[in-house]
């Protein structure tokens, strides 16, 4: 084997089962299609992260991967393409390379949900964006709409207002599912919200220009000018390569585990937002410690628990 246990996603949850697996005296290789994070370095702000009351999604991934990096082998940019079943353990194949390993902690977590409207697609990086750190600074004095209702779409509207956006929060329901802190804030700060209403197109040339906007209790259409947009609605878990592997998921293809973080494949596990539930970095890193721990039956070392 190149490695007992190879770790797939550097975010939270990647990080934690790094440090983990290193501590327990498991050869582990950790590979990222980027340099490490997830989407964790895409929040502005977070708040309920212990014994960091206020801290930047930057900051705070950049902490865990300095913890980690001298407990496993990392590979960054490094896309692992397959895994499949090799003899007691499996076959990694990477965009660079092939690898064997012992055991698989799949912690590839998750990416933006797209609103899948006319001119989303066209329009991206030209006005539609996904992540308000990135392409906040573009828009300040600007007038630009955030897309939802729940933690991250509020985070980003406080955020770009912070920026000096003009910030206004259309959200498909008649009440944010955003935790009442951050719902007040938005009150406080006088962020302006468009309830009931849905994004049917988003519309320019070669920008953003207008939203054709629906709202969902009276069927009204109107078009609003907007410099800019940002999607925030969710996101899609990155399971292709457990589906792949023939383990389990949800019907919106989160993988399923059980309290160990075994999937239904032996020798694979599963830990992040990829399986879905709370969906919150403290979790991300409990499911990876868990899964590291766990993977030390499979690999015949002497088990904690």
């Amino acid at each position: 084997m190149d490695t007992e246990l190879a770790v797939i996603g550097a975010g939270a949850a990647g990080y934690t089962a790094a440090i983990y697996a290193g501590r327990a005296g498991i050869d582990a290789i950790v590979f990222d299609t980027g340099m490490g994070g997830g989407l964790s370095t895409w929040a502005p702000r977070i708040e309920n992260y212990p014994g960091f009351p206020d801290i930047s999604g930057v900051d705070l991934m950049d902490r865990m991967k300095e913890h980690a990096e001298p407990y496993a082998d990392f590979h960054y940019n490094e896309e692992v393409t397959a895994i499949e079943p090799d003899g007691d353990g499996f076959k990694v194949t990477t965009a660079k390379n092939t690898y064997t390993a012992g055991a698989i902690i799949i912690a590839t977590g998750t990416t933006p949900r797209q609103l899948d409207v006319p001119g989303e697609n066209k329009l991206r990086g030209r006005g539609v964006s996904y992540c308000a750190t990135c392409d906040g600074s573009f828009f300040t004095d600007k007038k630009v709409a955030v897309v939802g209702g729940g933690n991250s779409a509020v985070n980003e509207a406080i955020y770009l207002h912070g920026l000096g956006c003009n910030v206004t929060l259309i959200h498909r329901r008649d009440q944010l599912r955003a935790e009442e802190a951050l719902a007040q804030e938005v009150d406080k700060k006088d962020i302006p919200v468009i309830w009931n209403t849905v994004v049917e197109e988003i519309r320019g040339d070669p920008v953003v220009e207008t939203l054709a906007l629906k709202n969902r209790k009276t069927g009204e259409t109107t078009q609003q000018a907007f410099d800019g947009v940002f999607i925030s609605v969710g996101e899609t878990p990155q399971s292709s390569l457990a589906t792949s592997l023939g383990i389990e998921t949800d019907s919106h293809g989160y993988i399923q585990t059980d309290e160990r973080q075994r999937t239904t494949v032996n020798g694979v596990y599963a830990a992040g937002d990829v399986t879905g539930d709370i969906r919150q970095i403290i979790t991300a890193c409990a499911e990876g410690a868990t899964a590291a721990l766990t993977s030390m039956h499979t690999l015949g070392k002497s088990y904690p628990f």
